[in-house]
């Protein structure tokens, strides 16, 4: 029996503020024993000396309308409370400090008596926006978060472009990625790192999405989400957990072995994958892959999907696919397949996305149409594992060890369904031992490079302004004068 095309409208992607409350779809059965969690040496449940109970903090997140998680924090003396987006692709804590027509309040530094100017200015730029602003110091609480207070450096944000967004929920950003990261300076200890030296908590944080399959549009209430600091909560997630190394800590950076759509191997060199680099970026709300990959899915999906003429507009982001409403449209695509480099090198694990998480509810119309936007998108700066892949999946940044879990998430499925799948070990032959060999120098490094390069440029033009001025002064016979020096007739 064939299946009925969908209806196909060319309209502007356009995202709508929705609410859903994923409080329901979470597992809090009395705490279980999980043997894979238990072999890592990871902290589970609660921390002996008190200072975490990881059940306080499951759901102290809440999704901003396919525009990241965020939670609630408590800065400065007396606390002001706002609302922090949580970002494992950047480093520096930074809140908005001035107002701002898209924000409904900021944190006043002037009112904490806790606050400290470093008189140290400081900017970013994102992927999408930037701001500029001071760095400081300040108190800060997370009432679902560890117990007490630490001091942490908080920027200051007096500035912005593009940043922050219409409709938006909140008011600053918490980087979690390494040191090398922050701005203007690694010595700008991040918030993560000031938390495990003050607190002594594992250097441990795990992350659960529960967005996926919600309409942007949806009256319910918000999605939820849990950020668990100090190890692994097991009522977040089923099965195994799979890990894979860090390979350096500045991102989260990965190494992607291969892709599939569906059964096919897109068979492009591995170093395609991680050209630039690969990462794991909660911060990022789409699957965004390197130009020739992302070239290489859309065609395999078209080849592969019940789909027959479908607009290119869908797969480059500038339209919305729509359905009648109650057609779901995700039995008529392909899964996609992620193979990452195992901590037994010789191994890899595969991490499996259903298309209930790249084909993404956006909006209705009339009441009559269900739109729908694609979760994956081209990237100039690498491939990032983000939102599209990440709710998933219940994912452990295991910094102590330096690598990352992933383990399928117990609040992405539907009717008992997962909405992602995850498998191994499979052997790694047939695939370069070394996937990101030839990858650009990373920007720290560079910053290195550059500051040496204009050391360099320093001393030589110090040297010319010598040897310009010196023969002005000195026109005894026999020595170089300004007329007959090497230095002038070259730059003439």
């Amino acid at each position: 029996m064939l299946c009925p095309l969908p209806y196909l409208f060319k309209i502007p992607l356009k995202m709508f503020a929705g609410k859903f409350n994923a409080s329901v779809q979470l597992d809090l059965r009395p705490l279980r024993k999980n043997q894979s969690a238990v072999e890592s040496g990871l902290s589970l449940a609660s921390d002996p000396a008190g200072i975490v109970d990881f059940l306080d903090m499951i759901n102290n997140l809440k999704e901003d309308s396919g525009r990241g998680y965020y939670m609630q924090m408590v800065i400065g003396t007396p606390g002001q409370t706002l609302d922090i987006l949580v970002d494992t692709g950047s480093s520096n804590f930074a809140v908005a400090a001035a107002a701002h027509p898209y924000i409904t309040h900021y944190y006043n530094r002037a009112l904490s008596s806790t606050y400290q100017s470093s008189s140290r200015g400081v900017a970013v730029k994102y992927t999408q926006g930037e701001w500029e602003g001071e760095l400081g110091t300040d108190r800060i609480a997370i009432p679902q978060g560890p117990s007490g207070t630490i001091t942490i450096n908080i920027a200051a944000i007096l500035t912005s472009e593009g940043f922050f967004l219409p409709g938006i929920n909140w008011q600053g950003i918490l980087g979690f990625a390494y040191p090398l990261l922050a701005r203007p300076d690694p010595s700008v200890e991040p918030f993560f790192n000031s938390v495990v030296r003050q607190t002594g908590i594992p250097d441990v944080f795990s992350l659960q999405m529960c967005g996926a399959g919600v309409s942007a549009s949806t009256t319910a209430d918000p999605a939820g989400g849990s950020l668990i600091m100090g190890g692994v909560e097991p009522t977040l997630y089923q099965g195994s957990v799979w890990y894979t190394p860090v390979l350096e800590e500045w991102y989260y950076q990965v190494e992607v072995l291969k892709l599939e759509v569906g059964t096919q191997n897109l068979n492009l060199d591995c170093k395609e994958y991680n050209s630039d680099k690969a990462i794991v970026d909660s911060g990022t709300t789409l699957l965004r892959l390197p130009g020739n990959v992302f070239s290489a899915v859309v065609e395999a999906i078209m080849q592969t999907s019940l789909i027959e003429d479908f607009s290119a507009g869908f797969f480059d982001g500038t339209k919305l696919a729509c359905w009648m409403k109650g057609e779901t449209p995700w039995r008529l695509f392909p899964k996609i397949s992620i193979y990452l480099r195992a901590t037994n090198t010789s191994q890899s694990f595969r991490i499996t996305i259903l298309p209930q998480l790249y084909v993404q509810p956006v909006t209705d119309i009339d009441g009559t149409l269900d739109c729908f936007r694609f979760g994956i998108s081209p990237s100039a700066n690498g491939l990032v594992i983000g939102a599209t892949v990440m709710e998933g999946f219940y994912v452990i940044f295991d910094r102590a060890q330096k690598r990352v879990g992933f383990a399928v998430s117990t609040c992405a499925e539907n009717g008992g369904v997962p909405f992602a799948e995850i498998a191994g070990p499979f052997l790694a032959e047939g695939v370069a031992s070394d996937c990101t060999s030839g990858v650009p120098l990373r920007e720290p490094v560079m910053w290195v490079i550059a500051y040496a390069l204009m050391g360099i440029c320093a001393l030589v033009l110090i040297v010319l302004l010598i040897l310009l001025i010196l023969p002005c002064r000195r026109h005894r016979e026999g020595e170089i004068t300004d007329e007959s020096s090497l230095v002038r007739h070259r730059i003439k």
